[in-house]
């Protein structure tokens, strides 16, 4: 049986542990050598589909970090994917927050997307493009499409973040 981390916490701390980390249970370890950027991929994959299925987790895990023993089988994972990598421990351990929160804002900007306001949002930044008054905005917007976008933003931008991070 394993030490229960909610015997000595207060409970409001407790309810937002116990909240976070369960759906975490649904995260599983692949098994064979690890690709750590591959393996680094799946864990946020993984992250990424329970996030979808709990629409407020990806809140919680911005504003509340907490880690239950879910959480701390998690990090255990992250660890053991990044075990032979040369980077300091603490770099590691920034991994899995940024691997984490990234994830989470991914899952918030997918979610927001569907939004009717968020294509009014768009037309604003075009509207404000063409006035004039911003020409780096407009220099942006004039070089960049939807169709030129990674067909994985989520994996091109995680990676390149998470290659930066451990060094």
């Amino acid at each position: 049986m394993r030490p229960s981390r909610y015997s000595a916490c207060s409970r409001r701390v407790c309810i937002a542990s116990l909240v976070t980390t369960a759906p975490a249970r649904s995260a599983t370890a692949s098994g064979g050598g690890w690709q750590q950027v591959a393996d680094l991929l799946e864990i946020a994959r993984q992250a990424q589909r329970i996030m979808r299925r709990h629409p407020w987790l990806p809140t919680l895990v911005i504003t509340r970090p907490t880690l239950g023993p879910n959480g701390i089988d998690l990090l255990e994972h992250l660890l053991d994917v990044l075990a032979d990598h040369p980077a300091e421990p603490a770099r590691k351990l920034e991994a899995f927050a940024l691997l984490n929160a990234l994830t989470a804002l991914s899952v918030q900007n997918e979610s927001a997307a569907t939004n009717p306001g968020a294509q009014r949002e768009s037309a604003y930044l075009h509207h404000v493009a063409t006035a004039g008054n911003h020409p780096r905005i407009a220099a942006l917007l004039a070089v960049t499409s939807p169709d030129e976008a990674p067909h994985d933003q989520f994996a091109a931008v995680l990676t390149r973040a998470l290659t930066g991070v451990p060094g």
